[in-house]
């Protein structure tokens, strides 16, 4: 996934209220549906067609040598309406009309896994612990079984602006091993010397605080799934960092995900902090070529056990046990994105796919300098930056604590003290989890 749709997802959080708890919704189906294990059509849902489903079509191009018998149908369709079909299906039991393979944002995945056992298929056997980030595999892993198959990282970086930093008297050492701390000082040297914000910040969506959370090992819930607010040094520094980076002046307000693109096109922000497939965005402005350049994400000097290394957004492959043609499926995503290191390779080069599977590490195009990032290796950069993601529980209720979190968040700026606003948001979290169930 382009794994930061984030505002999108949040807009379709509310589909998901209501339809957590715990139940075998999917385990009814016909017996003659569930022996079909083999098929000669495989349907694959996907959204985002400059990404995720083109990389789905160049996998069903590469499985047309392997499988020629088979036919493949990539479905394009909105992460929206994939969760509402999901949803519905996995409720009701009926499983007519769903597809075979399909994408599930990484936020999402524990939600279907715990709230409907049996609906999607055990992919042990097709995805090998020791090939894949450990980050990646906790998401999907339940009861000691893989569900998926990982695909993309969202590894988290500072894009920045090269001439805009070496007019405030930094240089590209400077952007190395940063804290929060030195990314703050620059922000005022950027401010004072060119008049340029050092990011633009989207109250509405908190795409930061959880990459701030998740680079010291922590988020909204513990290892357990139980709600972990009030007592969570991490996000109480994360919202401390926030606060200050708005009171000392480093940053503009934007809202929604165009403004946000919009602010770094226009060269109204120095840097860009956001995941690696941020990338293509940032390349949207041609003549900016040479002058951009990344680094690690910065570290919460504050909390024990934060590193320089995130994750933001993220989704992988899943497939649903009671549709006909799983043993085909599971064959598809092994021969693909469970193990095809040339087609993971091209991607590379095809849609900026930063993968999570290790072999790809030594690609070529992984390894191939990017001219518009000051001819760094990135590829290659965020590779070895997705290695030192600490794994978190994403827990069940992302987003709907989000819908608590985005107001906590706007009380903390209008000036409420950060540790109230939290013991408070505690309460309706732990409300919220119990729901979930």
């Amino acid at each position: 996934m382009k794994g930061n749709r984030i505002v999108a997802a949040i807009l379709s959080a509310a589909m998901i209220v209501g339809m957590t708890a715990c139940s075998g919704g999917g385990a009814n189906t016909s017996s003659a549906a569930a022996n079909s294990q083999t098929a000669d059509k495989l349907t694959i849902w996907a959204w985002d067609d400059t990404f995720n489903v083109k990389a789905a079509n160049e996998a069903k191009e590469a499985y047309a040598k392997i499988n020629p018998d088979a036919s493949v149908d990539v479905v394009s369709m909105a992460q929206n309406d994939i969760v509402a079909k999901l949803n519905t299906a996995f409720e009701s039991g009926n499983m007519d009309g769903m597809p075979n393979i399909v994408l599930i944002e990484d936020y999402r995945i524990q939600n279907y896994l715990k709230s409907y056992p049996g609906v999607l298929s055990d992919l042990s056997d097709v995805t090998k612990p020791d090939k894949f980030m450990d980050y990646k595999l906790k998401t999907m892993t339940e009861e000691g079984k893989v569900y998926g198959v990982p695909f993309d990282s969202g590894a988290a970086c500072v894009f920045y602006r090269t001439d805009l930093i070496e007019q405030a008297g930094y240089k590209a050492s400077d952007m190395e091993n940063l804290t929060w701390d030195k990314f703050i000082e620059i922000g005022k040297a950027v401010k004072a010397k060119t008049g340029k914000a050092m990011l633009y910040i989207d109250p509405s969506d908190l795409g930061l605080i959880r990459m701030l959370m998740q680079s010291a090992g922590k988020w909204y819930v513990d290892a357990d799934g139980k709600a972990d607010i009030a007592n969570n040094a991490a996000l109480k520094e994360a919202l401390t960092i926030y606060k200050k980076m708005e009171s000392e002046g480093i940053t503009i307000t934007t809202s929604g995900w165009d403004a946000g693109v919009s602010a770094v096109n226009e060269s109204k922000v120095a840097t860009a902090v956001q995941g690696c497939w941020y990338a293509s965005s940032i390349k949207k402005a041609a003549d900016q070529s040479g002058k951009w350049a990344v680094a690690p994400f910065p570290k919460m000097s504050n909390v024990s056990g934060a590193v320089n290394a995130s994750n933001c957004g993220g989704a992988s492959w899943y497939v649903i046990d009671k549709v006909p043609g799983k043993d085909t499926a599971k064959d598809f995503l092994s021969k693909t994105f469970a193990s095809d290191t040339e087609l993971l390779d091209n991607l590379c080069k095809d849609i900026s796919l930063v993968n999570t599977y290790k072999d790809v590490a030594s690609g070529k195009n992984v390894n191939t300098p990017d001219a518009f990032f000051s001819s760094q290796p990135i590829y290659k950069n965020w590779n070895d930056w997705t290695q030192n993601i600490p794994a978190v529980n994403y827990g069940t209720s992302t987003y709907d604590i989000e819908s608590k979190m985005t107001e906590a968040v706007q009380s903390i700026i209008n000036g409420a003290s950060i540790d109230d606003t939290l013991k408070n948001t505690q309460t309706e979290v732990e409300g919220i989890v119990s729901a979930a169930g």
